[in-house]
């Protein structure tokens, strides 16, 4: 599994939103600058997260972004799908995709395989999972 820049921002910016206990929306200017991400970068990875339903925003002075739903109901999996489509790829394409012949139609059932280990793990992973103060003890 190939972990983009695109991805692994996602997932920073969702921690960073659930972290916030202010009661205020984060603005976009403000996780960019916690977390190291170029604004302009964040703000295409924050329009698709709005799109997943895994965001709300808020325009305005006072505007900003909330997760749409509590940290314990979004997964790693939720935003990495939200941003980058299928978990795993073969050659561009979806694992479930790939076609093979001969000695190497075995190769499929391997990529799906892969593809089930990286849900297992993604998917069961919350954004309070990751919050817990053992899991940032232990990191």
């Amino acid at each position: 599994m190939y972990v983009s820049a695109r991805s692994d921002y996602a997932v920073r910016a969702m921690l960073a939103i659930a972290a916030d206990r202010s009661e205020q929306l984060v603005k976009a200017a403000t996780l960019a600058a916690a977390q190291e991400i170029p604004l302009s970068f964040l703000h295409g990875i924050l329009l698709d997260l709005r799109r997943a339903g895994l965001l709300h925003s808020h325009r305005g002075m006072e505007g900003g972004y909330e997760l749409a739903r509590p940290a314990t109901e979004i997964t790693v999996g939720d935003v990495l799908r939200a941003v980058s489509g299928s978990l795993t790829t073969v050659r561009g394409l979806p694992s479930d995709i790939a076609a093979y012949h001969g000695v190497a139609v075995g190769l499929r059932d391997v990529w799906l395989a892969v593809r089930c280990a990286i849900e297992e793990v993604v998917d069961r992973t919350t954004l309070a999972d990751l919050l817990a103060p053992q899991r940032r003890a232990v990191g």
